[in-house]
């Protein structure tokens, strides 16, 4: 193979690589050192080749360290023979000295040096994938379901397969082998053969990235997100502010007839989406962190930051959500840890650091009458019971013939045709 020869299988491998033609340069410069320090040097010698980009000129040096005394021949030379290579050398110094093939590189070399170059270029192709993903961290990549091991997803995102563990999962995900959804990237690992990222569909801040995919008042800095809290595959919700007077900032986010906030929450399955008003008055933020629950009133303990909060008893189950689900949302996102006090019971309380907390309360108060009675479970009142009344189910066109139902209400029964007589 001539010199333009090699040079262009070195711009086709460089382009076929998705490598830089300088890497691949450096790849078979140290092979070429290889090669000839099996063949023609010895082991311990340092042995660099050069290959000049235009002339396609290859050279090869020994380096040798200019000493005073010489002790170690084959790493080591006399400041007087390397004055004789160059005039400016000096102690301590290096000094490079070009040595010629005697003959022709043999097999043994030949498969050294095709040794050095595949591992170089995994070594590159390795580094530059990590490198890509590195700077893609805290980003929104598209991705394809590779396989399932167990309950790891490896996702296919390119050059390489993103890892999806259990605790990044959304709860209302259900995964297939190629299927297509967007991924945050987590983390790029370089620790083992090839690099890890590590990807997520349960983070936060993937709910920030699409709505910055879909509002445009957002990236332009008109709108801001300011808060998210998050349970994955449930609920979320988001604090907004806008940073000019004649912009809303909810219905930015939420679109005409809610077509920005569709796009988001069919990105991310069954996923409910809260957006509220952020505010600088802790008070003002936690009322509209709790919507669309209704707060009477709040009052603050700084020092703990601990918010207790009154609501009337219409509103107490919506306050606490199913399951402390809104409570503890709001605790999350202001950053408080709130208790919704109702009077004559004790405050529910929700820590904004803590991930779920038992509301007995809310799963009552938001329990039907049909299913109270079927779990022999009070309905929450403060003084007494309230059966619903039941209204008069009307099956006739006659309304002379009526009956009592178990409620002792009037309900108007059938007219049933006479079986005529037998004969």
């Amino acid at each position: 193979m001539d010199t333009s020869q090699f040079m262009s299988a070195i711009s086709q491998i460089a382009e076929e690589k998705g490598i830089s033609k300088e890497v691949i340069l450096e790849v078979v410069e140290a092979a070429l050192a290889a090669a000839y320090r099996k063949d023609f040097g010895q082991k311990e010698q340092i042995i660099v080749a050069k290959i000049d980009p235009e002339t396609e000129k290859t050279r090869v040096f020994v380096v040798h360290q200019v000493v005073e005394t010489v002790e170690d021949p084959i790493k080591e030379i006399s400041l007087k023979d390397a004055k004789k290579i160059d005039k400016k050398a000096k102690i301590d110094g290096e000094i490079m000295e070009e040595v010629f093939p005697p003959a022709e590189y043999g097999r043994v070399a030949a498969q050294t040096a095709k040794q050095v170059i595949l591992q170089r270029l995994r070594e590159a192709e390795r580094d530059i994938v990590f490198k890509e993903y590195k700077e893609k961290e805290g980003q929104l990549i598209p991705g394809t379901v590779q396989r399932i091991e167990g309950e790891v997803v490896m996702i296919d995102i390119g050059k390489t397969s993103g890892i999806l563990f259990p605790s990044e999962q959304s709860k209302s995900d259900r995964y297939y082998s190629g299927q297509r959804f967007k991924v945050f990237v987590l983390e790029a690992q370089s620790s083992g053969k090839d690099p890890q990222v590590i990807v997520s569909r349960a983070h936060p801040e993937m709910i920030r990235k699409l709505f910055e995919m879909e509002v445009p008042e957002i990236t332009s800095g008109s709108v801001e997100i300011k808060a998210i809290a998050r349970e994955a595959g449930v609920r979320s919700k988001v604090a907004v502010i806008s940073n000019q007077k004649s912009i809303d900032p909810v219905g930015s986010l939420v679109g005409r007839r809610g077509v920005r906030v569709q796009a988001v929450m069919a990105e991310i399955g069954e996923e409910k989406i809260d957006i509220v008003l952020w505010d600088e008055d802790p008070q003002q933020f936690i009322i509209n962190a709790l919507a669309p629950a209704k707060v009477d009133e709040v009052e603050l303990d700084s020092g703990n930051r601990v918010a207790k909060i009154k609501v009337a008893n219409d509103q107490l189950s919506l306050a606490i959500g199913r399951a402390g689900q809104n409570v503890r949302l709001a605790s999350k996102l202001t950053g408080w840890q709130i208790e919704v006090d109702k009077e004559g019971m004790p405050p529910v309380e929700a820590n904004p650091n803590e991930e779920s907390v038992d509301v007995v309360e809310a799963e009552t108060a938001e329990t039907s009458p049909e299913e109270n009675k079927k779990t022999n479970r009070a309905e929450p009142t403060d003084k007494e019971v309230v059966t619903p009344e039941v209204e008069p189910t009307k099956t006739s066109a006659d309304p002379s013939i009526e009956t009592k139902s178990e409620s002792g209400d009037n309900v108007v029964e059938e007219d049933k045709p006479e079986t005529p007589p037998e004969n």
